[in-house]
């Protein structure tokens, strides 16, 4: 193989992210492989191969309750994300003419990122309490005759405050799809007597589907290695995996949170791998 300058000047240009990715992705994630193999007492991390964190890990029911509960929250996530996003992005891509305006609505939809993750999820916590503004509009206006325990501290409130920290993944990829589809298509579809519906399915959908996979991978893997909001919003009541590596990592069982991560991680690069089966994402955009 002959080596040309402009190969060398490609090498060169290449170095210092290859660096970057080296030492900040791959690196880590090396050490935590490492480390998931290594032995713990209460006391003391022996540096010494063993599976015995992977046994343990692979050996416990609660293993696979937690990650049934992860699964759970990212279908449900997901499904609820997609549906918004979607709708959200169909409108401002397809029925906002004007450019100022689209660039308006979408900058609103932006709002909420402009404060941090916890103090938007803690916020639901004063409107769901059991005295909060959504039992007591609900009791005023009666249709209930006492507060819904079910509001906070459950299922509803982590899966709520997951759809509202992470829609907007799923808004962004879509909408820029959809406004790089070519309108003619649509005109096209209509002359030859397509209704709406069969428009949105045949054409628009199909058109969508990178910004669809793209949305849906940055939601799955989110909500998939959250812990904060699973704790907060579920009152410690619930758990899913990044909840179980932080318990072991606040009991300073290092290798044991990290054989967690391991199997999380791979658990993730699977289903993303499944997902980029639909659909060729590199091609398609």
């Amino acid at each position: 193989m002959k080596v040309t300058r402009e190969t060398v000047t490609g090498w060169l240009q290449a170095a210092p992210l290859t660096v970057a990715l080296l030492g900040f992705l791959v690196a880590p994630i090396i050490t935590i492989v490492i480390v998931s193999f290594w032995q713990a007492t209460e006391f003391s991390i022996i540096p010494a191969f063993s599976l015995e964190n992977y046994e343990f890990l692979f050996g416990s029911p609660v293993t696979y309750k937690v990650f049934a509960a992860t699964f759970k929250y990212a279908f449900l996530t997901w499904a609820m994300t997609l549906a918004i996003g979607f709708t959200v992005a169909y409108y401002l891509a397809f029925h906002i003419r004007s450019q100022t305006m689209q660039i308006a609505l979408f900058l609103l939809c932006t709002i909420p990122f402009w404060t941090s993750n916890i103090i938007r999820m803690i916020s639901w916590i004063p409107f769901l309490g059991r005295n909060g503004i959504a039992n007591q509009t609900l009791i005023s206006w009666g249709v209930i005759d006492e507060p819904l325990e079910w509001l906070l501290y459950s299922d509803f409130s982590v899966i709520l405050a997951f759809v509202h920290l992470y829609t907007l993944f799923m808004v962004v990829p879509i909408f820029n799809t959809m406004m790089r589809i070519d309108r003619n298509l649509i005109e096209a579809a209509r002359d030859n007597g397509a209704s709406g519906f069969q428009t949105l399915v045949h054409v628009i959908i199909p058109l969508t589907k990178p910004g669809i996979m793209i949305g849906t991978i940055f939601v799955l893997t989110l909500v998939m290695g959250d812990f904060i909001t699973v704790r907060f919003m579920s009152g410690s009541q619930r758990a899913n995996v990044g909840r179980l590596i932080s318990n072991d990592i606040a009991l300073l069982q290092y290798p044991s949170a990290a054989a967690t991560a391991v199997v999380l991680l791979c658990t993730v690069l699977i289903v993303i791998g499944i997902l980029l089966r639909f659909v060729n994402i590199r091609k398609e955009l």
